[in-house]
């Protein structure tokens, strides 16, 4: 149960509490008024102080969110979903419900699972590449991916900065997003990330870099 996973995640953090404890993704064999009253519970015992959900649809969201509003439970503060350069599916629903809702955006894979951080040819050539095609990732399938990856790179070229830089920069200046998840691997990775609060787009970098975008199949709710 959430309680009990809860419980062990406090023991093995040696906490009381934690800030934000999300669920993931829509659970299709539980209902949701079950879900959200046991994080309430764990809202009201002191054990989570915010709630958040992941990669669903933006219905399955709204229903959570209007669930919680009607028996007076703790509601979703945060969706942690996949949003970056070359998905960006998200913006047609998703991102006006949070909007409305008041709703924190902390997007997941913002560098597209590394493929916004080096040329397309070098990527594919890549064992992650692999990975990625093998897995049916959209990343790389959209017909403006690629085109958005030299982007990427003529960008970083022209001012001095990593692709993965310009790829957060366009997350950091997007008014959609309060902050995107980065994962790292080493502490030059994390530092390269931290500097990419210092890289400035334009208005008119941000729309040379959107505009190849084409819409791809929804992914990453399942």
């Amino acid at each position: 149960t959430i309680e009990q996973e809860l419980e062990h995640s406090l023991d093995r953090l040696g906490m009381d509490t934690v800030d934000l404890y999300q669920i993931h993704r829509w659970d299709y064999d539980t209902p949701i008024e079950t879900t959200l009253r046991a994080l309430d519970d764990a809202v009201r015992r002191g054990d989570v102080r915010h709630i958040g959900a992941s990669s669903m649809y933006a219905h399955q969201f709204q229903r959570a969110l209007n669930v919680a509003d009607r028996e007076g439970l703790a509601r979703f503060e945060t969706m942690q979903d996949l949003y970056h350069l070359t998905y960006r599916e998200e913006e047609r629903e998703m991102y006006p419900v949070c909007n409305r809702e008041n709703v924190g955006v902390i997007p997941w894979s913002p560098l597209a699972a590394g493929y916004l951080t080096r040329p397309h040819e070098e990527f594919t050539a890549t064992a992650r590449g692999e990975h990625e095609l093998d897995y049916g990732t959209p990343y790389h399938e959209g017909p403006g991916s690629e085109e958005i990856n030299n982007r990427v790179q003529e960008l970083a070229e022209d001012k001095g900065v990593s692709m993965a830089q310009i790829a957060l920069a366009w997350h950091f200046q997007n008014d959609n997003v309060d902050a995107p998840i980065v994962g790292t691997s080493s502490i030059e990775h994390l530092e390269e990330a931290v500097e990419a609060l210092e890289v400035s787009l334009s208005d008119s970098d941000v729309e040379y870099l959107e505009e190849p975008y084409h819409p791809v199949p929804v992914f990453g709710f399942d």
